[in-house]
């Protein structure tokens, strides 16, 4: 690595600002919007449904970006690779991913489409629903993948969002070739089962042909696999690729090898307030233990104690120091594993 030091993460994803409001069901229903999943829109009805919100928070996002942040808040070391426009937006979203501690360097776009933004509607419930106006984040190609980064991440992380460009598809190849010829891991995150519903024939021979550690819940799991029955789309991912983490919300997850699933319990907390980001900083927790060593069930604890930080507020990034949290609540024990044969 000719002397350069190792990074525990380098996630490529969308580089967006987020933009946070509370709705109720009918503004859903106004604007035909499903609860609870991410919608892709353009530029127009982007500035239509942001004149629409009331007020909100804005920060930069993006689900790897999240990702990253939490694993520099367990005070491990992340880099971002996500592509911004010159811009007021652009500006901001670099500006606050410096500031969490995540590197950050991918050049912006002189002209061209503007920096992306994802509009979330968090309702009572506290489910999130994301339409996100891609805008420059969509421009990143194989170009901007650098093989010396590549090769310094202990893992490299892979957005399911930014699938959609095949430029992007393209960049996540080359990128996943880049780390595997370092000795390195690659890691996924389906992101969504619209994401998996678009493009999955290319997941399936992502996943297949170079993913080792991979991130997907119920829906996205059972939509890769188009079955059903999640136990069925469980038995299907088993020893596809090194690891599989399966998140199942309130009922924790399951690490799935070829040789054992782990079950591990979901960290409760006292009020849900918003789910943005919560696989996000699950990922983050896990892909954290991972990167330093620890064994799987621990990794799956990390990742749920992060998810029960960031569904506790508003917002996708940690409100409270995860490294704190981590220290005060360590994992208790091993949890329940069961052989699943071959």
């Amino acid at each position: 690595m000719s002397g350069a030091s190792a990074i525990d993460v380098i996630a490529i994803g969308n580089a967006l600002v987020d933009v946070i409001t509370h709705e109720d069901d009918d503004f859903l229903d106004e604007f035909g919007l499903a609860k609870g999943t991410m919608h892709l829109i353009d530029e127009a009805r982007a500035q239509s449904l942001y004149d629409a919100m009331g007020p909100g928070i804005q920060v930069s996002g993006g689900a790897a970006a999240n990702t990253a942040v939490g694993v520099a808040s367990f005070g491990g070391s992340a880099h971002y690779v996500g592509k911004v426009t010159d811009d007021e937006l652009g500006e901001v979203f670099g500006e606050h991913l410096r500031s969490t501690g995540v590197g950050y360097d991918t050049p912006a776009l002189a002209a061209g489409p503007p920096t992306g933004r994802c509009l979330i509607l968090v309702t009572p419930d506290a489910q999130r629903t994301m339409n996100t106006f891609l805008g420059a984040s969509v421009v990143l190609g194989p170009e901007d993948v650098d093989n010396a980064l590549i090769a310094r991440g202990t893992i490299l992380f892979l957005e399911g969002y930014l699938f959609d460009p095949p430029a992007a598809q393209e960049a996540f190849r080359v990128a996943s070739r880049m780390a595997h010829a370092a000795g390195r891991r690659v890691a996924l995150s389906l992101c969504d089962p619209f994401c998996v519903d678009r493009h999955r024939q290319a997941f399936r021979e992502l996943v297949d042909e170079h993913v080792d550690v991979l991130f997907a819940n119920e829906s996205e799991i059972c939509s890769l696999y188009e079955v059903d029955d999640f136990d069925e789309a469980l038995h299907r991912v088993r020893g596809v690729c090194e690891i599989a983490a399966l998140t199942r919300s309130e009922r924790g997850s399951l690490i799935v090898t070829s040789d054992e699933v782990h079950v591990v319990g979901a960290v409760p907390v006292d009020r849900l307030v918003d789910t943005t980001g919560a696989g996000d900083l699950y990922a983050a927790g896990f892909l954290y233990g991972l990167s330093h060593g620890h064994d799987l069930p621990s990794c799956g604890r990390l990742g749920s104690l992060a998810a029960a930080e960031v569904i506790s507020h508003v917002g996708a990034r940690p409100a409270t120091s995860l490294a704190e949290i981590a220290a005060s609540d360590p994992p208790t024990g091993p949890g329940t594993a069961f052989a699943t044969g071959r």
